[in-house]
C-alpha cells in the first residue's frame, strides 16, 4: 500500500497541508458550533436518572450510568416516548412546554391499507435511535427546546367521533400556547387537526401540504376518508383554498373529483416535475409565498408518501416518482425557517414497513423541522 495520495496530479505525503480551505466548509463550522452548545439538561437528566433509578454497581467504572435506564442511553432501552422526552401524564400542564408530541392512531380513513394507527408506536419505537444533537444545525433539543409527549389521542371506531377527539386534544394544546405535533395516523386527520389549530389563532391559517395525493375531494365511499382532508379543512372561515400549497402531486392516486375542486376553489399545486424543474428552494418560496400571504400561522402537512415509494416501504397509499428523502428533508427545512405554529406528519404504516426506514423518516422530518426553527430563532428559549 502506497503512503502517498495523488492530489492535483502529483504525490504528495498525508502530512503536508490540505489544498483546500478548511474554514470555509460547513463541516469545520459546525463542529466549532458545538463548544458553545450548553450542557444544563444532560446534565440535569444524568442526575435524576441516579436520583430516580438507583446508582449503578460498584463495577460500572463510568458512574452517570444509573441502575436502572432513566434517559437517552442505552437508545434500545427504556419506555419509548418520541426522542425518550418526558411523558406528561397530565396534560393541564402541558403549557410548561414549547412543544408536544401527540399520537392519532387512527386509521378507518384509509381506502387501501390499514395500519396506521400503529404509526405513532412505530415513530417513537425508532426515535430511539437518535440523539437530541444535529451536527449540520449545530441544535441540541434537550438544551435548547422543552418538548414532552402526550401519548395518544382515543380515537374510537367512529370517523367523526374520533374527529372530534382529535379537534379536542389539538386544540387543548395550541390553547395553552404550545405547539402540537401530531404522529399519525392516515391523513384524515388533517382536517380535525387543522380545525383544533384555526379556533385557536386570530386570523388566516395557511396549509403547506406535502403529498403525491391532493386529499380535497368531498368524501369518499360516502364518508370523510383520507382523500378529503382539505375538502373540509378549506371550509373553515379562518383557513382560506387561497392559503392551501400543495407540494409533489403527481402519478396515478390523483382522484378528478379532488382534482376539480382544486380547480374550482384556486388552490396552489406544485407537482414533482415542478419541484424539479425550479428546484427545492424556488418551491419552498413559492410555498412560503402562497401559505403565509394575509395569514398568521401556517400548519405543515408532512405525508410520508410525498417520498418515493422506494424509500417508503411502510404506507398506505404508495407512489413511485415522489421525493428523495433529502429533497424533501431540505423542503422542510426551508418551510421551517419561517416558523409554523403545528405539524402533522401522516400515513406511517409499521406492517408494510422495512427495517423501520419509513417510521425514521417520519422521526427525521419532525426533529430537522423542530432544529429548524430552534436554529433561527422561532421556538425555544425557555
Amino acid at each position: 500500500m502506497s503512503f502517498y495520495h495523488n492530489h492535483g496530479g502529483r504525490y504528495r505525503h498525508p502530512l503536508e497541508e490540505p489544498s483546500f480551505d478548511k474554514e470555509g466548509l460547513d463541516g469545520h463550522s459546525a463542529a466549532l458550533a458545538e463548544a458553545a452548545l450548553p450542557t444544563v439538561r444532560s446534565e440535569e437528566e444524568i442526575r435524576r436518572a441516579i436520583e430516580m433509578g438507583l446508582e449503578a454497581a460498584p463495577s460500572i467504572g463510568d458512574r452517570t450510568i444509573s441502575c436502572f435506564s432513566r434517559g437517552e442511553l442505552p437508545h434500545w432501552a427504556g419506555i419509548n416516548t418520541f426522542l425518550k422526552m418526558p411523558y406528561l401524564e397530565n396534560v393541564h400542564e402541558v403549557d410548561q412546554y414549547d412543544i408536544a408530541i401527540l399520537g392519532a392512531p387512527f386509521d378507518i380513513g384509509t381506502t387501501y391499507r390499514a395500519g396506521t394507527r400503529f404509526g405513532p408506536q412505530a415513530i417513537r419505537r425508532i426515535s430511539a435511535l437518535y440523539t437530541t444533537y444535529n451536527y449540520e444545525l449545530g441544535v441540541d433539543l434537550r438544551e435548547q427546546v422543552k418538548i414532552c409527549d402526550l401519548g395518544d389521542v382515543f380515537t374510537v371506531a367512529n370517523i367523526e367521533k374520533s374527529f372530534d377527539q382529535i379537534t379536542k386534544a389539538v386544540s387543548h394544546v395550541m390553547s395553552k400556547g404550545t405547539m402540537p405535533i401530531i404522529l399519525g395516523g392516515d391523513h384524515a386527520i388533517g382536517y380535525p387537526c387543522l380545525r383544533g389549530v384555526a379556533e385557536n389563532v386570530d386570523g388566516n391559517v395557511g396549509i403547506i401540504h406535502l403529498d403525491r395525493h391532493v386529499d380535497t375531494q368531498e368524501k369518499d365511499m360516502d364518508e370523510r376518508m383520507h382523500t378529503t382532508p382539505w375538502f373540509h379543512a378549506t371550509n373553515i372561515p379562518n383557513a382560506p383554498a387561497s392559503n392551501l400549497v400543495q407540494i409533489g402531486i403527481g402519478g396515478w392516486q390523483v382522484p378528478r373529483a379532488g382534482v376539480k375542486v382544486a380547480r374550482d376553489r384556486g388552490t396552489t399545486i406544485l407537482t414533482i416535475h415542478d419541484v424539479e424543474d425550479m428546484g427545492i428552494e424556488k418551491a419552498a418560496e413559492i410555498a412560503l409565498e402562497v401559505a403565509w400571504k394575509g395569514a398568521k400561522a401556517v400548519y405543515l402537512s408532512f405525508d410520508i408518501d410525498s417520498v418515493d415509494a422506494g424509500f417508503v416501504p411502510g404506507t398506505g397509499w404508495p407512489e413511485p416518482g415522489g421525493f428523495l428523502p433529502r429533497e424533501a428533508l431540505k423542503l422542510l427545512q426551508l418551510v421551517a425557517k419561517e416558523g409554523v405554529c403545528a405539524m402533522e406528519v401522516v400515513e406511517v404504516s409499521p406492517p408494510y414497513d422495512i427495517s423501520d426506514t419509513t417510521a425514521l423518516l417520519a422521526v427525521r422530518a419532525v426533529v430537522d423541522v423542530i432544529a429548524t426553527m430552534v436554529a433561527h430563532g422561532k421556538i425555544g428559549g425557555r
